[in-house]
């Protein structure tokens, strides 16, 4: 049997590429024979600038201080890849992951940080691709323009605080400088900036956001995308497929950057080359830190893997921190790492492979 293991990485604990090893080395334990292939993921949240490292022969990382999402100078990454582009990824600098629940708190994080990554990098690329996913931030990526030069400013003509929380208080704005080079979006999420599948009702609650804080949060972007597509040229852009990402950082860069949305998975999937892999498989095993009614929509990269392990008649498997019962009628055979996963995850996530590929005909 020739095995595909593709996962994504789990969140805060294994990268896409330790996940990988981990799930062969438990595979091999039970099936010493087979063959396997390691393709590590992301779709464009936390861990795809290390996937993109490993795919693309003379990337250089480059180190910058930024405010990470609790205004906190912390240092954070982006790419700078042979052909003169450049890769951000906005969790390097305001990751969920990063903090521990007792900061967590959309109302008042900020995305000040992914705007100076992306300042930094355009000084030195002729082009950016910007990764969105795994952000504790719902701010609309107002943090996000005042860090690149635009001015939000309330009635007053002082400028709007960074933070969701002060968004309502937002009464014009007035553009800065062009960043000076195109941006595509890489986005995880399909959803849209407002509305029942928009940024603050499916994501909010991910981080920290109580039953309270959810009307707060989505009257704020509400009124942002209100002003700023009265005052800037283009839109509307709040219906863009992705535009909720990373907390309406989707939004904000084809608002403020003229930035093209795309997907996630299927970029990085291209990149690695993902269905030449996956033509040469029987079975592909997917895996990240939680199976649910996201891994199998609205963008993630477990859709684009079912997808086409489907298409091709692929035997589907997957490994999960924690699997809900609707992900489970997706795959074939479904392993969760259950509640000490987050103490070892590389352990459990080999002895979950080992369970899979002994009970594989």
């Amino acid at each position: 049997m020739r095995v595909l293991i593709a996962p994504d990485s789990f969140k805060g604990t294994l990268g896409a590429a330790e996940a990988a090893a981990a799930l062969a080395q438990g595979w091999r334990r039970a099936r010493p024979d087979d063959e396997i292939i390691q393709l590590p993921l992301a779709d464009g949240g936390d861990g795809t600038l290390a996937v993109v490292e490993a795919a693309t022969p003379g990337a250089e990382r480059r180190t910058v201080e930024v405010a990470d999402a609790r205004g906190r100078a912390t240092q954070a990454d982006w790419l700078a890849l042979p052909d003169g582009t450049a890769v951000v990824e906005a969790a390097q600098a305001v990751g969920l992951g990063d903090l521990p629940p007792e900061e967590r708190d959309p109302l008042t994080a900020t995305s000040y940080g992914v705007g100076q990554l992306l300042a930094d990098a355009a000084a030195h690329a002729r082009a950016i691709t910007v990764g969105l996913g795994g952000s504790a931030t719902s701010d609309g990526g107002g943090g996000l323009a005042t860090a690149l030069g635009h001015r939000l400013l309330r009635a007053d003509g002082n400028g709007v605080k960074v933070g969701a929380r002060w968004l309502t208080e937002l009464d014009r704005v007035v553009p800065g400088p062009p960043l000076g080079v195109p941006v595509d979006v890489a986005v995880d999420v399909t959803n849209p900036l407002l509305g029942p599948e928009g940024a603050v009702a499916v994501f909010a609650p991910q981080k920290g956001a109580s039953e309270r804080d959810l009307p707060v949060l989505e009257q704020a972007l509400a009124h942002l995308a209100d002003i700023a597509e009265r005052d800037l040229p283009g839109g509307p852009w709040r219906d863009l497929p992705g535009a909720g990402a990373a907390g309406g950082l989707g939004w904000a860069l084809a608002a403020w950057c003229d930035a093209r949305l795309r997907s996630g998975g299927q970029w990085i999937a291209e990149l690695v080359g993902f269905d030449a892999a996956l033509a040469q498989a029987d079975g592909v095993i997917f895996a990240e830190g939680s199976l649910d009614a996201q891994t199998t929509g609205h963008g993630k990269i477990g859709a684009h893997v079912a997808e086409r392990a489907r298409a091709r008649g692929v035997r589907l498997l997957a490994v999960a921190g924690a699997v809900s019962e609707g992900a489970r009628e997706v795959f074939d055979d479904v392993e969760a790492l259950g509640p000490d996963g987050l103490e070892r995850p590389a352990a459990l996530a080999a002895e979950r492979a080992e369970a899979l590929a002994s009970r594989q005909p």
